[in-house]
């Protein structure tokens, strides 16, 4: 029976098991495997390095591909901390889609936050260097290179701090960041047999 692995990925973890440095790049940076002890199993998608927040895993290559992939459309929740506070019309031009070099973004829903409470991150955003920031949720279809802070530095707003919420029904409700859990999904229904009952020997 398949299942998901879902992972609070902290902040500066590596979306995958083993670190491979190249030019300009560090080694010895944080992997998955410092936090989730399981072999066997692979991201579903990925989180940028600088990302936090919900990733899911399994060894079910089926059901990787039916979550990552940009053709099944899974709506993806962030909360996202941004430089400034964005007035209705940058709220209204990513809710309409923005054009980037690779395309015009599918249109997202967005809406400011008022009262969040992330888990803390180490180390935090400078409040010196961004006196003024917002929280915003950002829901998304898609899957781009860094589309979220792009889209964000797009009208005006550079993205300070990123966490990933939601990944279709699955959620980070109750994970705290490095913690995981294993999610069974539900066995497929087997099909009523056609075969006519065995007559009982009388």
């Amino acid at each position: 029976m398949s299942g998901l692995y879902l992972l609070h990925k902290p902040y500066r973890v590596l979306s995958q098991f083993t670190d491979e440095p190249s030019a300009g790049t560090p080694s010895g940076r944080a992997t998955l495997a410092d936090y989730i002890p399981v072999s066997g199993i692979y991201p579903a998608g990925r989180l940028d390095h600088d990302s936090e927040g919900l990733l899911l895993l399994s060894d079910d290559g089926e059901l990787i591909h039916r979550i990552s992939h940009p053709r099944h459309k899974q709506p993806k929740t962030y909360w996202v901390q941004v430089e400034g506070r964005p007035d209705d019309a940058a709220l209204t031009a990513l809710r309409s889609g923005i054009e980037l070099k690779d395309g015009v973004t599918r249109p997202a829903r967005v809406r400011r936050l008022a009262d969040v409470t992330p888990a803390p991150r180490h180390p935090p955003v400078d409040p010196r260097r961004h006196p003024e920031t917002q929280w915003l949720e950002l829901i998304i279809s898609e899957g781009r290179n860094r589309q979220v802070r792009r889209m964000t530095a797009h009208v005006g707003h550079p993205t300070l701090r990123l966490i990933r919420t939601a990944i279709g029904p699955w959620t980070l409700e109750g994970l705290a960041p490095g913690e995981w859990r294993y999610a069974p999904l539900n066995a497929p229904r087997r099909k009523p047999s056609r075969r006519p009952p065995k007559r009982r020997r009388q």
